[in-house]
């Protein structure tokens, strides 16, 4: 289970150290993908496997499962920390969520989210400023909590 908030620094060549807390489950390995935000997902083989073979069930006669399909296996890259639980995150997924220097790694249960520091900054205030109306989404869902 991935929980927290960390502030951490993307290195010259890319490379990101995971928390110590966050490690557990990724020693042997992660896959790190594009978000549906400007951010990257992280996931444990264990978490990545069912997604994947969920994400290759889906009809392709439908454009936006291509597409969906596409921006998460084109994006996805696989990564094993070393020593010091560094982890290279290839270029292409470092411009596509903006990450060079200062970044926040938070733990969403099942996965992590890489953000950008100020973007995650911005998006945290207005989840925060926006807890009334995020719950009366949930409840025209129908999702209880």
């Amino acid at each position: 289970m991935f929980l927290g908030e960390f502030e951490h620094t993307i290195d010259d060549k890319g490379r990101l150290i995971i928390p110590a807390k966050l490690r557990a489950g990724l020693e042997e390995g992660m896959v790190i993908t594009r978000g549906l935000d400007p951010c990257l997902w992280v996931f444990s083989p264990e978490e990545w496997a069912p997604l994947a073979e969920r994400i290759s069930s889906l009809p392709l006669t439908n454009a936006a499962f291509r597409d969906f399909a596409r921006l998460m296996f084109s994006g996805a890259a696989e990564a094993v920390p070393d020593a010091q639980g560094r982890v290279l995150i290839p270029s292409y997924l470092r411009r596509y969520a903006q990450l060079d220097g200062d970044v926040v790694i938070i733990g969403l249960n099942r996965r992590l989210e890489i953000w950008n520091r100020d973007l995650w900054n911005e998006r945290k205030a207005r989840m925060e400023a926006d807890v009334d109306g995020i719950a009366q989404r949930l409840s025209d869902l129908n999702v209880g909590i």
